[in-house]
């Protein structure tokens, strides 16, 4: 196949540019971002990238907000890079890229893009896709290649190469449906969240969860799963109840030196706490003894 070639035009038409079938819908801040900006500057920092087809037609490839900006602003035209003889993926490729580049992406978005992009990159390379993360002899340069865009992206959100791994490991398995209920959430999935769902290995379980957080009845997924897996009395135990177990059973896996560490630093507050349980306690020492006795008599 021909390799993608860039022909130089300067502006194209935008109600000439298709704009269909993007990875992320536009964000309304990010276009208002835009939108202020050339307010203030008087010029678009970035021309946007097209593709144009056989039949001579043009697909955006990059550049969704930017565009959507120039609309906006009223604009009849917008500079542009047009590319002919493009691929599917290396269309694909040069969007994903050019979000995780530049554009402010959520914590799904984050997942998609990336989990997409890894996709594209063994339909284009598949000597890579059974070692894709470790490499081989054979495979070591290009496995190499394909961790690189995991490398920056955790440089980017401060994360490790582990995390962004399960970040794309979460990208991986949503559906489509999943990720247009998490869009509509009430509350923004975190990377913690994505982590979370990647580790759940059973579907219904993890629709469950997707549902639940799209729902907003559950505040995480870490408590989207403890709501799914919850034992049938665990309703009814009160959240002191709860605390007092998760003390307990602290107290009891500590060792002696520890235990006894923890009496010497909190030695007062438990005296206080004795003394006043000792209050409390005496009415009923009084009581016990004469029930006993009317008892033997």
């Amino acid at each position: 196949m021909s390799k993608a070639t860039l022909m130089q035009m300067d502006r194209v038409v935008i109600s000439d540019v298709k704009t269909d079938n993007r990875l992320r819908p536009i964000v309304e801040a990010g276009v208002d971002s835009l939108i202020a900006s050339i307010n203030e500057t008087g010029v678009m920092k970035d021309a946007i990238h097209v593709r144009k087809k056989h039949d001579g037609t043009l697909h955006l490839i990059a550049g969704c907000h930017r565009i959507e900006a120039a609309k906006r602003l009223g604009w009849d035209d917008i500079e542009a890079k047009v590319w002919t003889n493009v691929t599917d993926d290396w269309a694909l490729l040069m969007e994903i890229d050019d979000n995780l580049a530049g554009a402010e992406m959520n914590a799904l978005d984050t997942a998609v893009f990336l989990a997409t992009r890894k996709a594209v990159y063994e339909r284009l390379h598949p000597e890579t896709k059974a070692d894709a993360f470790k490499g081989n002899q054979h495979t070591g340069k290009l496995a190499a290649d394909i961790m690189s865009f995991a490398t920056s992206t955790a440089e980017k959100f401060n994360l490790t190469e582990r995390h962004i791994r399960r970040v794309i490991a979460a990208g991986s398995i949503l559906t489509s449906d999943d990720i247009t209920q998490l869009r509509a959430a009430p509350k923004q999935v975190t990377l913690k969240d994505l982590t979370e769902i990647s580790k759940i290995g059973e579907t219904t379980e993890r629709s469950d969860v997707v549902t639940r957080l799209a729902a907003g009845t559950a505040k995480s997924a870490t408590d989207a799963r403890k709501q799914i897996n919850a034992k049938p009395g665990d309703a009814l135990i009160s959240d002191a109840d709860k605390k007092l177990r998760a003390l307990q059973d602290a107290f009891a896996r500590a060792p002696m030196a520890a235990r006894r560490a923890f009496v010497a630093d909190n030695a007062e507050v438990l005296r206080d706490l004795l003394d006043a349980l000792g209050d409390e306690a005496a009415p009923a020492a009084e009581i016990v003894p004469f029930m006993r006795a009317g008892t033997s008599a």
